[in-house]
């Protein structure tokens, strides 16, 4: 298990995010980490949490995605999930969801941090699903999220066998035009949520 909590205090966040992902980055000449999943009881009291450290703020939404694909057999799930980023990298904090136990079994039973995913963005997931299992890792996981005008692909592998990590590929398109979401507008978002007292928006 590896504890938000445990990068924080590494001395080169960067490079320590990076080491976790190390063989599958320079397998598939992937690019650096762009986004780290962690999984928590409750995204909003571990938002706070963060926020109080001085990271953040978090935009904080819920709702479902258009499709959840879990080995072939689609399911309807619902969840709620935070973002914000900190030195360069993504965070984004998840729940448990309604519907499958993806999230749920890498809950810490003391309530901590946990990094369950190490995530990539790519324009286009497919094709890096594919190479992804030609190298003899297969998507686990293969999903859409729709909020307009943006739409966010995504597909995560099998958990890395020596590390237990999954590795995600995304893809956000906005007008249907790749993008690198803008750390600003999340941090402008999670401010006026917070100055509104509700910390969380349905999409």
């Amino acid at each position: 298990m590896i504890l938000f909590e445990d990068l924080l205090k590494a001395h080169d966040f960067s490079q320590a995010i990076n080491t976790f992902a190390g063989k599958f980055i320079s397998d598939l000449n992937l690019p650096n980490v762009y986004q780290l999943g962690l999984v928590v009881p409750d995204v909003e009291k571990a938002a706070k949490k963060l926020e109080d450290q001085g990271i953040g703020p978090f935009f904080i939404a819920t709702g479902s995605p258009v499709f959840w694909n879990e080995r072939g057999e689609h399911r309807k799930i619902s969840g709620k999930m935070g973002l914000a980023y900190y030195n360069g990298v993504e965070l984004e904090l998840l729940e448990p969801v309604i519907g499958s136990d993806f999230y749920t079994r890498s809950l810490d039973p003391d309530k901590r941090i946990v990094l369950q995913h190490v995530g990539f963005l790519v324009k286009d997931v497919d094709a890096w699903a594919d190479k992804a299992a030609n190298a003899g890792m297969p998507v686990y996981i293969r999903g859409q999220l729709k909020a307009w005008p943006s739409t966010t692909d995504f597909a995560y592998l099998e958990p890395l066998k020596e590390n237990g990590l999954v590795m995600e590929f995304i893809n956000w398109r906005m007008f249907g035009l790749n993008i690198s979401p803008p750390p600003r507008l999340l941090k402008t978002v999670g401010r006026l949520e917070k100055w509104s007292g509700k910390r969380s928006i349905a999409l």
